[in-house]
């Protein structure tokens, strides 16, 4: 069962269960790192999920923060044989593996053990429900500032991207939280606007996604985050989330619970005050209406 696990999650697990393990053991990271004649930044990598450990390594850390359980010491050790691999995916292709971030290698192996994906965008219309129209157009507002190759690449991966999570049996649950003037800004002008609004139709009536319009109107704790994406790993575990943002010419994927708990809440909030889906689907109608006329 292990050799299906991603290295992304399979990094994940060692490095929860070590920090777990040094905190119940009422350890510090120092005292790990002194212990282990490590570095502080060593032991701090490793638990943020920044590095791999090597097994070796990892037998004697497993001693000190006391896990000596034969079978979850070898599950461990396994994960973190798989942690070190590379995956034998598609975004692994020459070609497009060295266009992509690792921070957006590790979101779409993330997604794959998704339960449930929120998306919060103040500008454009999520990654995953955009028609290849809109991204290229949402692509080309970067002009100069990316190369060519590189703008080529995003879009590939983007759509295969898209094409992979929706195409799921056992798709997550997806939740898009959108600005009004997401869904009144003309990407790529009236005729690619209009299509783009008409698939997000489809995708909401189909019950892919549930989408809500935060209204300029509202007055309500909107957050003063730019967008982002949150990935909630499990269905009943509030702490096992990660958060992925994306301005364009950077990313980063966050890990720390307190700032993906800090996201979560806030996006409760606006979700509970914002326009809901029937009022999101009735705006999204009128606009059309308004872009035929």
């Amino acid at each position: 069962m292990n050799d299906l696990v991603s290295p992304t999650i399979a990094r994940r697990r060692v490095r929860l269960a070590l920090r777990e393990a040094r905190e119940t053991a009422a350890l510090t990271q120092q005292q790990v790192a002194d212990e282990m004649e490590w570095s502080l930044s060593k032991v701090t990598r490793i638990e943020n999920g920044d590095v791999t450990i090597a097994p070796n390594d990892l037998r004697p850390l497993l001693t000190l923060v006391g896990i000596h359980e034969s079978a979850q010491v070898a599950a461990l050790v396994q994960d973190a044989r798989i942690a070190r691999r590379r995956p034998n995916a598609w975004y692994q292709a020459p070609g497009l593996r060295e266009h992509l971030t690792d921070a957006f290698r590790r979101l779409v192996e993330y997604e794959v053990e998704a339960a449930e994906i929120r998306y919060y965008s103040i500008y454009f219309i999520p990654a995953v429900l955009q028609t290849d129209a809109y991204a290229k157009a949402q692509m080309d507002l970067l002009g100069d500032e990316v190369p060519v190759a590189e703008i080529e690449a995003r879009r590939s991966a983007r759509k295969r991207r898209r094409e992979a999570l929706l195409a799921r049996s056992d798709a997550p649950t997806l939740l898009a939280l959108l600005d009004e003037s997401v869904l009144r800004r003309p990407i790529g002008g009236s005729e690619v606007f209009a299509a783009q609004l008409r698939e997000l139709r489809r995708l909401t009536l189909r019950g892919t996604v549930k989408v809500r319009m935060i209204p300029f109107s509202l007055e309500a704790p909107v957050t003063n985050n730019a967008s982002f994406e949150l990935l909630s790993l499990s269905a009943t575990q509030e702490e096992s989330m990660v958060l992925y943002r994306e301005n364009g010419l950077a990313d980063e994927l966050i890990e720390d619970d307190s700032k993906t708990l800090r996201h979560r809440d806030r996006y409760e909030k606006v979700w509970i005050e914002a326009a809901d889906e029937h009022e999101t689907l009735d705006f999204v109608r009128a606009t059309l209406k308004g872009i035929r006329d």
